[in-house]
């Protein structure tokens, strides 16, 4: 009896430290003590399973908050054993359960110690993954709480023959690529640049970080931390349409009739609008005044060049006819025809843009 009380308390003293050393790992790695536990388990039930010819018959059960670690093999007591891995006869069965019968499943226990270094290889890299887990879990979370917002990069390479520029962002990195960056802007490695974070992903192929400096809703982003006016609301950005590194149009309007929403998005002498044309490289930006008259909205997206009336044409197709002074023609379609591509994506409305003097020569409808 002797024996077996010191047998029972040496087997208490291991797991004891078993679990106190799980513990130990969860305060100083952050990886959950039970976590491990269940990858240790299922190690185990691996390892041991090649000794019962891969039957399924082994079990490992580790309850932390219990203290319990039992790996056991679960047999059938049978009259005749046709498969000595699964199946026991009576009288052996009875060593381990006395009222053990035919048709019974009992259960064996085994050394958890003839494990131990199955148990020390798996907390390992339990623990490595874990770790590798967790910081990839707060990375990915840091970045969809950022999402559709800019950040500050890093620019680490960039790569000779495609352009695109591997980028750091916090303790990410993720590839600008180049048709999402400034077409006359040239990156070097160490530059400080901002991007938005279009979206994140994370599936079977990992993190996948989309960033841009030409989305529109980074010069959105860009005018809500430069005027206050934006940041608190009293200002509005209704419609934002853009051609990267070259011209940006943006409809602003206002709830309280007392602030101009235009100028404050300019700022005094326009310092706020220069702040952000630098930031984008040169890339001009007209401020429009919406309006939820589309007449006076198509008037509005058409400048610099004054409108003399526009016409809706089909409001289902929403599509409407500009007209405007002669010469102020080229002025309204822009430089190959930008002014016009902007103002049309900007309302969503077709806008043809006739001149105040006829019609080209075609006959009147």
């Amino acid at each position: 009896m002797a024996k077996k009380a010191s047998k029972a308390v040496s087997k208490d003293a291991r797991n004891n430290e078993f679990f106190e050393a799980l513990r130990l790992m969860e305060a100083e790695k952050g990886v959950e003590a039970q976590y491990i536990a269940e990858k240790i388990s299922n190690a185990i039930v691996v390892a041991a399973r090649r000794d019962y010819g891969g039957s399924d018959v082994v079990h490992c059960d580790i309850d932390v908050d219990k203290q319990l670690f039992r790996v056991y093999v679960q047999k059938q007591v049978v009259e005749e054993i046709e498969n000595e891995h699964e199946q026991i006869l009576p009288q052996e069965a009875q060593k381990y359960d006395k009222n053990a019968q035919i048709g019974d499943l009992i259960q064996i226990d085994l050394d958890t110690m003839q494990f131990g270094r199955i148990v020390a290889q798996t907390a390992k890299h339990v623990i490595r993954q874990g770790i590798r887990d967790a910081e990839h879990g707060l990375v990915l979370q840091e970045f969809q709480s950022r999402q559709h917002e800019i950040v500050t990069a890093t620019v680490q390479s960039i790569d000779p023959r495609t352009g695109n520029a591997t980028v750091e962002i916090g303790k990410g990195e993720t590839i600008l690529p180049k048709k999402e960056q400034l077409e006359f802007e040239r990156l070097y490695e160490g530059q400080k640049i901002r991007v938005y974070i279009v979206d994140v992903k994370d599936d079977e192929k990992g993190m996948r970080i989309r960033v841009s400096r030409t989305h529109p809703g980074l010069v959105k982003r860009l005018f809500e931390l430069e005027v206050p006016e934006i940041f608190d609301g009293t200002v509005e950005i209704r419609a934002i349409s853009r051609e990267a590194g070259s011209r940006t149009k943006m409809a602003v309007w206002s709830k309280d009739e007392n602030v101009d929403p235009i100028g404050a998005c300019i700022g005094p002498k326009g310092a706020r609008v220069a702040k952000i044309v630098e930031e984008l490289g040169g890339e001009k930006i007209d401020i429009v005044r919406y309006s939820d008259d589309i007449a006076a909205f198509v008037s509005e997206a058409l400048s610099p060049a004054k409108v003399v009336g526009v016409e809706i044409v089909s409001e289902a197709e929403k599509s409407c006819r500009a007209t405007v002074p002669d010469h102020q023609l080229s002025l309204a379609i822009g430089n190959k025809g930008q002014n016009a591509r902007l103002a049309a994506k900007l309302t969503g409305w077709k806008i043809d843009i006739r001149p105040e003097s006829g019609y080209y020569g075609e006959d009147e409808e």
